[in-house]
C-alpha cells in the first residue's frame, strides 16, 4: 500500500479546498474556529470462516448455512448512528427510539442480527447495549428500548460475511481501550483481512472472533506510527487503518461525545448524514437553525421516519466527526495510487497509468438492487436509476407483446420506465405475500416445487390469452426465475418475455456482497442464445453494461464536483484493487 508523502494536514487542506469542511455546526466554546484539526476478505484462512477462493460461497464467505435455493443477493449490512445537540432539552428526543426506527428503516440490508450501543458521552466509563439475533422490532421491545440511555449512540443490522453467524460477531463490536471505550459498526469486507490480522497478532492482540469488525476496532486501538500527543488522535488512528485497508468499508465510530463517520478511498459502501430536526420543520431544515441533533446512516431512506433531512453523503476516503455542537470533514484519504495491472488472473483492470490515482467504485448494485427505492446516492434517488435502467432496456431489447409487468417489488422502476419507453401497457400479474419469511429447509419435493407458489400468487384476469414482458431487476442462480414462468404459464399467459434490468452476474464479489462462486451462476451454465429455453421463456435478454453505466451516470453528481465512479466487477471481472488471500 503506498503510503501519501505530504503531511496530513496538507493532504487535508488539498483534497477539501473545493467543499465546506464546516458542515454544520453550532459555536463550540471548546473548540477553535478553524474546522481543520491538527496533525494528525476477508479473513481468509480464519478457522470459522469457511477459506476462501473460488471455492468459497459468495466469494470468500463463511459456510453460511440457507437456503440452497436463495435466488435474491444479500448486502452485508446497515449502520446508523445519532447524536444530539449540546442544547436539546432532555426528554425531548428518545435517542434509543431514534437509532431503532434508522435500523428498521434498513432492515432490506441485514436481517440476521442487530444491535445498538449509546453512551452518556464525555467521561462515560461504559455503554449502554443491547444485541439479538433476528429482525429488529422482534429484538428491541420497549423495555429494552428505555434502558439504552445517552446523547449518542450507533446501531446495526447485520448479514454475515466473515465470521458466519457466530452470535459473538453481533455488532456493533466493542472493546475497552486505555482511552475509554470503543464502538464499531461496519458495512463491507476487507479485502485484505489476512495481512491486517498478522499485523494484529504480531503486536500481542488477541482476537476472539473471525469477523472484519473486531478487527478493524483492534486496530484503531493501536497508536498510530506518527504518535500522539496529549491524548488518542482518533483521526490519525482512523488514517492509519484507511492506508492500510483501501476497501470496501463504511463505518460509524463511537466514542467519548463523538461518533466517527468513515467511508473507504474507493467509496465502495454508502454512507450519508444528515440533520435531525424538529417535528413540522420544512423538509430542507433551512428554517431552523438548531437541529436536535446529527445522524449518520447506510442510506438516506433512514432519515425520513425520524424526522431527518439529509445533508450529504459522506466523500470516499473521508472522515467525519459528529459530535453535540455539530458535523464537521476531519480528512479525506486518497485512493492509492496503482503501482501493478494485475488483477487476480482475471480480466485486466481499466484503471489509468501507473503512478496516477484509480476513480472510485461505488457498488453499482446499490443501485440495480440493493438500496431502498427511495434512497438517494450520486445526488439521484435510486427509483429514478431503476426507471431509466428499464428505459435503456426496452431500446435495447424491445419486444412485440401485450403488456409489461414485473418481479414485485425492487424491479418494479424498472418495468414501469420499460413499459413507458415501449408504449405498452404496464399491469400487475404477480401478487407477492409478504409474511412469507425465509426457509432454510424444504422438508419435501412437493415442498420444494411450491416455493415461489408460497411466495407469489398469479392474477389470472391479467395475464389470460396474453403475451407478457416480465421485468426482474438480476437473475442469480436461476433457481427462481423458472418456477414463476412455469407459474404465470399456468395461470394463461400465451407467451412469457424475460427482461433483466441488469447484466448478466459472472463473477463473484469479494467486497461484502453474497455472490455465489462463479460455477453457481446461471449467466456461466449456459450461452445466453440457450438460457431463454433452459428457463422455460420465449425470450431472455440483459441490460447492456454500457447501458446500465449509462443509466446511473446520467443524473450523478457529488457536491463537492468529484468524479464519481462505480465497481462492476461482478459484471465484468475489473476489480477495482489487487485482491488479497
Amino acid at each position: 500500500m503506498s503510503e501519501c508523502k505530504r503531511e496530513p494536514e496538507q493532504c487535508c487542506v488539498d483534497r477539501v479546498s473545493k467543499m465546506s469542511l464546516v458542515e454544520d455546526r453550532i459555536h463550540d466554546p471548546h473548540q477553535p474556529e478553524d474546522p481543520i484539526l491538527p496533525a494528525p476478505r476477508r479473513t481468509w484462512g480464519c478457522p470459522d470462516s469457511g477459506g476462501g477462493g473460488e471455492n468459497a460461497v459468495g466469494g470468500g464467505w463463511g459456510n453460511i448455512a440457507g437456503d440452497p435455493d436463495e435466488e435474491q443477493l444479500r448486502e452485508a449490512c446497515g449502520v446508523f448512528g445519532c447524536v444530539l445537540a449540546k442544547d436539546t432539552p432532555p426528554g425531548s428526543v428518545n435517542l434509543a427510539q431514534v437509532i431503532y426506527l434508522g435500523l428498521v428503516a434498513l432492515q432490506h440490508r441485514g436481517q440476521e442480527s442487530a444491535g445498538i450501543v449509546t453512551s452518556e458521552g464525555r467521561g462515560a466509563k461504559n455503554f449502554s447495549y443491547h444485541k439479538g439475533d433476528g429482525l429488529v422490532a422482534s429484538i428491541f421491545t420497549d423495555d429494552k428500548i428505555n434502558k439504552l440511555r445517552g446523547t449518542l449512540g450507533i446501531g446495526h443490522s447485520r448479514y454475515s460475511t466473515a465470521g458466519g453467524r457466530d452470535p459473538a460477531n453481533t455488532q456493533p463490536f466493542m472493546v475497552h481501550t486505555r482511552h475509554g471505550p470503543l464502538a464499531t459498526a461496519h458495512n463491507g469486507e476487507l479485502i485484505n483481512a489476512v495481512a491486517l490480522r498478522k499485523t494484529v497478532l504480531d503486536r500481542g492482540i488477541g482476537l476472539s472472533t473471525c469477523s472484519d469488525s473486531e478487527l478493524i476496532t483492534q486496530m484503531l486501538s493501536l497508536t498510530p506510527p506518527r504518535g500522539e500527543k496529549d491524548g488518542p488522535d482518533w483521526g490519525a488512528r482512523i488514517r492509519h487503518l484507511m492506508e492500510a485497508t483501501p476497501t470496501a468499508y463504511s463505518l460509524a465510530l463511537l466514542h467519548e461525545d463523538k461518533i466517527y463517520g468513515v467511508r473507504d478511498p474507493f467509496g465502495n459502501r454508502p454512507l450519508c448524514i444528515g440533520r435531525l430536526m424538529p417535528v413540522g420543520e420544512s423538509n430542507d431544515g433551512t428554517n431552523s437553525p438548531k437541529p436536535l441533533g446529527w445522524v449518520i446512516s447506510s442510506e438516506s431512506c433512514a432519515f425520513q421516519s425520524i424526522g431527518a433531512t439529509l445533508m450529504r453523503e459522506v466523500y470516499p476516503g473521508e472522515i467525519v466527526e459528529l459530535g453535540q455542537y455539530g458535523v464537521r470533514s476531519l480528512d479525506i484519504v486518497p485512493r492509492p495510487t496503482k503501482q501493478t495491472s494485475e488483477t487476480i488472473g482475471l480480466e485486466a483492470l481499466d484503471s489509468p497509468k501507473i503512478g496516477e490515482s484509480p476513480p472510485p467504485a461505488f457498488c453499482i448494485f446499490e443501485y440495480v438492487y440493493f438500496a431502498r427505492a427511495d434512497s438517494v446516492y450520486e445526488g439521484q434517488q435510486v427509483y429514478s436509476v431503476r426507471k431509466r435502467c428499464g428505459r435503456q432496456l426496452a431500446i435495447e431489447a424491445p419486444v412485440d407483446a401485450d403488456i409489461i409487468s414485473t418481479v414485485p417489488e425492487s424491479a418494479t422502476p424498472a418495468a414501469v420506465g420499460f413499459a413507458l419507453q415501449s408504449g405498452l401497457p404496464y399491469v400487475e400479474v404477480l401478487c407477492k405475500n409478504r409474511y412469507v419469511g425465509r426457509s432454510f429447509i424444504q422438508p419435501d419435493p412437493r415442498s420444494r416445487q411450491l416455493a415461489v407458489a408460497k411466495k407469489f400468487g398469479a392474477l389470472t384476469e391479467n395475464l389470460a390469452g396474453r403475451s407478457v414482458v416480465l421485468v426482474d431487476d438480476s437473475i442469480v442462480r436461476g433457481t427462481t426465475v423458472g418456477p414463476i414462468i412455469r407459474l404465470l404459464r399456468q395461470a394463461g399467459a400465451r407467451e412469457v418475455h424475460i427482461r433483466i434490468a441488469s447484466p448478466p452476474i459472472h463473477y463473484p464479489c469479494y467486497m461484502g456482497i453474497n455472490i455465489p462462486t462463479r460455477g453457481e451462476l446461471i449467466a456461466n451454465k449456459k450461452p445466453l442464445d440457450e438460457l431463454a429455453g433452459f428457463i422455460g421463456a420465449d425470450s431472455l435478454a440483459y441490460l447492456s453494461i454500457e447501458g446500465l453505466i449509462k443509466a446511473v451516470k446520467e443524473g450523478a453528481s457529488l457536491k463537492n464536483g468529484a468524479p464519481v465512479g462505480h465497481c462492476t466487477a461482478c459484471l465484468d471481472g475489473k476489480y477495482p484493487v489487487h485482491l488479497e488471500w
